[in-house]
């Protein structure tokens, strides 16, 4: 679909000196860059389209695994979902969550967020806050 819209808007800018010759016509103008416009729409769809396509699936990889800590619940962790770390508090709701579950809950009209404070559970955890920070 980029090639085809490149290919497109390349006839249109082939028209365009007919327009501003000696004896050109000045209605092949408009008619020259409808036909650029629509090639630069189809490659920008084209360039949108795989972006998506990347996007839904990066490189062809299999889905993610889950966390080491899937399926139990943290000590300290997520209120909502109980399975990672927190990252913000809402102190409307009291409610600490983590960057999943604050993309659910997210009310810019009534929320008010600040960093979290938990402290996180081990030392691995910690060191990995550690250097996520500097």
């Amino acid at each position: 679909m980029i090639a085809v819209g490149v290919l497109v808007g390349l006839i249109g800018l082939c028209v365009l000196p007919a327009a501003f010759g000696s004896g050109g016509d000045r209605s092949l103008l408009g008619a020259a860059a409808t036909v650029f416009g629509m090639g630069a729409l189809a490659s920008a769809a084209g360039f949108y389209l795989k972006a998506q396509a990347l996007q839904s699936n990066p490189a062809g990889r299999a889905p993610a695994k889950e966390s080491k800590h899937a399926g139990r619940r943290l000590r300290g962790a997520c209120d909502l979902c109980g399975t990672e770390m927190p990252v913000v508090h809402c102190k409307v709701h009291q409610l600490h969550l983590c960057g999943r579950c604050l993309a659910e809950h997210y009310d810019f009209r009534s929320c008010v967020y600040v960093p979290s404070t938990r402290r996180t559970e081990s030392k691995s955890e910690k060191a990995l806050a550690a250097r996520s920070r500097g």
